[in-house]
């Protein structure tokens, strides 16, 4: 089986499209479609990689990164960040295990090579 991605967007259209893309290349994939579940899912599912998007309902992209760093569980835990909001872009720099900030729409091939980047690099 392939590394555990767990896809945090609350845009069903976007997630079934990502989820797809991803179980296709051999990824297993858990998706939460809001902030609150998060957490949770990080500590049951133990992904390999989390897809986060900025704008969620129940908690943001921004304040879930700054949970995942303070977490001694979820710290190492790479996070790509997928957003229509550009200039959100510099606000996630600050968390190291960011590997990467795609702007949607954003185009499969990339976002595939950010993940075999990012769990390339997890150590």
């Amino acid at each position: 089986m392939g590394h555990k991605i767990l896809l945090v967007d609350d845009d069903p259209e976007i997630s079934s499209l990502v989820q797809y893309a991803l179980e296709s290349a051999g990824y297993q994939v858990q998706v939460c479609d809001n902030g609150r579940e998060v957490v949770e899912a990080l500590h049951s599912y133990k992904p390999d990689l989390l897809l986060l998007d900025v704008m969620l309902p129940g908690i943001d992209g921004y304040s879930l990164a700054s949970q995942i760093t303070e977490d001694a569980t979820t710290k190492e835990t790479p996070i790509i960040v997928l957003s229509a909001l550009e200039p959100s872009r510099t606000m996630f720099q600050r968390f190291s295990q960011v590997s990467a900030f795609l702007t949607k729409p954003f185009n499969t091939d990339d976002l595939l090579e950010a993940i075999k980047t990012a769990l390339t690099k997890k150590p």
